[in-house]
C-alpha cells in the first residue's frame, strides 16, 4: 500500500451513506486507487492553489461529480475531510471553507494530543 486514507469525523460517511451502490462503488474504487497507486493522475486527486495543503479527489460517475476534501499528513497519510455533490463549474466557496476549517481542526486536534 503507497498511502493510507483516515477519515475525519463523520463527514464524509454521513455523506457516503446516502448514495446509491453504483456511486459508492465508483468512490471506493477511487479511494482504493489513490491507496495503492505510486503515481495518482491529477484526474483523481488535484492540490487546490491558494488553500494551504488542500486537496480534493474527483470522481466522476454518470453526469455526477464527487469532490472530496482533503490533505496529506506525514506523507502517505491522507486525511478525509467533507465530501458534497458538484452542481456547478465552480467550488462553492462555503465547501471550500469548512474544509480549510476542518483542516485546522484536524491539526489542532492532533497538536494537541502530543
Amino acid at each position: 500500500m503507497e498511502r493510507k486514507i483516515i477519515f475525519y469525523e463523520n463527514h464524509f460517511f454521513d455523506f457516503f451513506s446516502k448514495l446509491d451502490i453504483k456511486a459508492k462503488n465508483k468512490i471506493k474504487y477511487v479511494l482504493e486507487l489513490i491507496e495503492q497507486v505510486p503515481k495518482i493522475p491529477k484526474k483523481f486527486l488535484k492540490h487546490l492553489s491558494g488553500s494551504k495543503g488542500l486537496y480534493e479527489i474527483r470522481v466522476k460517475h454518470q453526469s455526477n461529480i464527487f469532490r472530496i476534501f482533503c490533505c496529506f499528513d506525514e506523507g502517505k497519510l491522507i486525511v478525509l475531510f467533507n465530501p458534497f455533490h458538484k452542481k456547478t463549474n465552480k467550488t462553492p466557496k462555503a465547501e471550500l471553507k469548512k474544509a480549510a476549517q476542518l483542516r485546522k481542526q484536524y491539526f489542532n486536534q492532533k497538536n494537541n494530543n502530543k
